[in-house]
């Protein structure tokens, strides 16, 4: 299976300057390594009508070209719950009954982030699982044999996070990201994953679960956040930030593409261009600050 690089967005809304630049790193990490470049549209949990073509309109205006056809999560079930039943067979998950605030008020292990699973429900008598499961429907967690794992990236170089017995399958039905996404990648033969840095934290969990599935890992990038003037991250609401309100006020797209390079410290597209000049060793290792296309250079 040939090698490939992804841009994976939830097509909740239109897509901001912040989700644009990570498309472009995505688009720029795959394309200079040689590989190809996939979209996927990860539309299991939000999804507004509209948004998916509205996504891909102006990932195209700005030069975001992908191979092949567009994946959605949403078609994907059978391959999901195909895993989980392999999971299950091998004793490792477990049926969890907890709400949200049970969790969040519930004690965590010393030193453990605030929301890790205590494992409440891990070690169920039969009476009580007979119980549970007439008061609710269950969640399907994974039954986790390490507390933390190591990931290499490369821009964060060797990151240790928590691994909890993180959910596989949500009580509601609803395939969980953490499973999905290594499923997904894997299937679809993605071993470069270029994503915002705000997923590092989650991504020790994914690369555990793929090791109990025999998936190598993919070569992880986490790239910085664009931020709002408040130091926050950057939302729909802080203004014209999307391609649709930045050509309202006189900025075509290819003007939006150059801001973003400039950000980046890359030359102007068009984006086949810049492949040359691209560095990853090179890039940027702190948040980007927008304020808006007519402060140049701003950081």
């Amino acid at each position: 299976m040939t090698s490939a690089g992804r841009f994976a967005p939830s097509p909740s809304g239109e897509l901001h300057v912040g989700n644009l630049r990570t498309a472009v790193l995505a688009w720029l990490f795959a394309r200079s390594s040689e590989r190809n470049f996939l979209l996927r549209v990860e539309d299991l949990d939000r999804a507004r009508s509209g948004a998916e073509a509205e996504q891909l309109r102006d990932l195209a205006a700005i030069g975001v070209t992908w191979d092949g056809e567009v994946v959605r999560q949403t078609a994907r079930g059978p391959l999901y719950a195909a895993v989980i039943s392999r999971l299950q067979a091998a004793g490792l998950t477990y049926e969890c009954f907890c709400t949200r605030r049970e969790i969040q008020e519930a004690p965590s292990a010393p030193h453990a982030p605030q929301g890790t699973y205590p494992g409440t429900c891990r070690n169920l008598d039969p009476a009580e699982l007979e119980f549970k499961r007439s008061t609710r429907p269950a969640a399907v967690r994974l039954r986790a044999g390490v507390r933390e794992y190591t990931v290499h990236d490369v821009l964060h170089g060797a990151y240790t996070g928590t691994v909890d017995d993180f959910v596989l399958r949500r009580n509601d039905g609803v395939t969980a990201y953490n499973l999905a996404v290594v499923v997904d990648d894997a299937e679809q033969g993605i071993d470069q994953v270029v994503r915002g840095d705000d997923l590092l934290a989650s991504t020790p969990r994914q690369a555990y679960l793929a090791s109990l599935l025999d998936i190598p890992a993919p070569e992880y990038a986490h790239v910085p956040l664009v931020l709002n003037s408040d130091g926050l991250r950057l939302a729909k609401r802080d203004g014209a930030v999307t391609l649709g309100d930045l050509a309202a006020e006189g900025f075509p797209p290819q003007a939006v593409r150059d801001r973003l390079l400039e950000s980046l410290g890359l030359p102007a597209g068009p984006l086949s261009q810049v492949l040359t000049a691209f560095d990853p060793a090179a890039l940027p290792r702190k948040p980007w600050v927008w304020r808006g296309m007519a402060a140049a250079g701003a950081s």
